[in-house]
């Protein structure tokens, strides 16, 4: 019996299939979700069909399509990983020539009616052939530098097109979760000094360059680091957003002002309140308990898909599960940090509560593999 022939004998089949579903990960996904959909409402002026109920029949087809994603064998996902890895990058170089220019940067493609964003597909096909490659790899070649030089390359190449784009929060995401998987790979802990502290050295080099004849960024963007650091050195320009955040952050309070009673969003001082900021709205109206509790819904979705993980003996479900985990994570501590003022504001969403159509399909799909990986696991 051939490699593929095993597979297929061992998946199960019919009701199983149903049963094997991570049904406590579907119901934390769902909760989330509801939060997102609370919050459109408020944020919408209590009218449900200007954010919320677009939003709620996307996260509808968005579960329809996680259950059919998981009912997919492993054997399926990973004989498909580079072809969805070349078909993404052809999107990526199809974004650079024909795509769709809209508020300073080219990231979508016009399919008629359908506008996709081609960097999020790239998320879930990074994982895939990344998940791929060190399945089919001896564990002694792991850490060696060529074998090593592979996934490298394989991360940096769609990352250098979306930071082209301009996409600086994809990018970051790229590169983390193409890192989170090799680090779960187990490929040894001096590469990842060796990037930490090239990254140190650089930003220490750029700082260190400014008003020298040497100088590696424009005054321009020192400037953006000055407000970074301290917002209200240009209050009304580049730091109004960040300090609008950060008011209706504090506002809030232990317990928040109440369900649609946040002055920020009320009166639409808060920026990108339905997508990029929706966090704030959240913290002002329910306060740190309301933030709090979001957070804790976040951690137990990544305690799950660990736990899936780890107790998965197929190499490949595993390190797909922890590499969209990974991402999942690296997705909203980015959008978490950025509002609270600790990250640069790089337009990331918060994921499955901000408003938005391809982020939501693209997660929920990225879940549904993760379903695949634990109800496909060999038992």
């Amino acid at each position: 019996m051939s490699y593929l022939d095993y597979q297929v004998a061992q998946t199960p089949t019919g009701l199983r299939k149903i049963l094997y579903i991570n049904w406590p990960l579907v119901l934390l996904l769902s909760a989330v979700a509801c939060v997102g959909f609370l919050m459109l409402y408020s944020v919408g002026g209590g009218r449900a069909d200007v954010w919320a109920e677009p939003q709620m029949y996307r996260f509808a087809v968005g579960m329809v399509a996680m259950f059919a994603l998981a009912f997919v064998p492993m054997w399926f996902w990973r004989g498909v990983s580079v072809l969805s890895y070349v078909a993404c990058l052809l999107l990526l170089v199809a974004v650079e020539l024909v795509g769709d220019i809209g508020m300073g940067a080219q990231r979508w493609l016009e399919f008629g009616p359908l506008r996709l964003q081609p960097s999020e597909l790239m998320k879930i096909a990074l994982v895939l052939v990344l998940a791929a490659y060190y399945d089919l790899l001896p564990l002694r070649r792991v850490s060696r530098p060529l074998w090593v030089l592979i996934p490298v390359a394989l991360i940096l190449l769609p990352t250098a097109m979306v930071l082209k784009q301009p996409d600086l929060g994809t990018s970051i995401m790229l590169m983390a979760g193409g890192g989170i998987v090799m680090f779960a790979a187990g490929v040894s802990l001096w590469y990842f000094a060796a990037v930490v502290g090239s990254a140190v050295g650089l930003v220490y080099a750029v700082l260190k360059s400014r008003g020298t004849d040497w100088q590696l960024l424009e005054d321009y963007q020192f400037r953006r680091i000055d407000t970074f650091l301290d917002p209200s050195v240009d209050p009304l320009g580049a730091g109004y957003n960040i300090t609008q955040a950060q008011i209706a952050l504090g506002s809030g309070g232990w317990s928040g002002r109440g369900f649609m009673q946040g002055t920020q969003s009320r009166l639409n001082f808060l920026p990108e309140k339905q997508t990029d900021f929706i966090f704030t709205v959240l913290a002002e109206e329910f306060g740190f308990v309301g933030a709090f509790s979001l957070l804790m819904l976040y951690t137990l979705i990544i305690g799950f898909c660990v736990f899936s993980a780890l107790s998965n003996r197929d190499r490949f479900g595993s390190l797909l599960t922890i590499g969209i985990s990974g991402t999942f994570f690296v997705y909203f501590a980015i959008n978490m940090g950025m509002v609270m003022g600790l990250l640069p504001v790089v337009g990331s969403p918060l994921p499955l509560v901000s408003y938005g159509g391809t982020a939501m399909m693209i997660l929920l799909m990225g879940f549904g593999m993760v379903q695949s990986a634990h109800v496909h696991r060999p038992r």
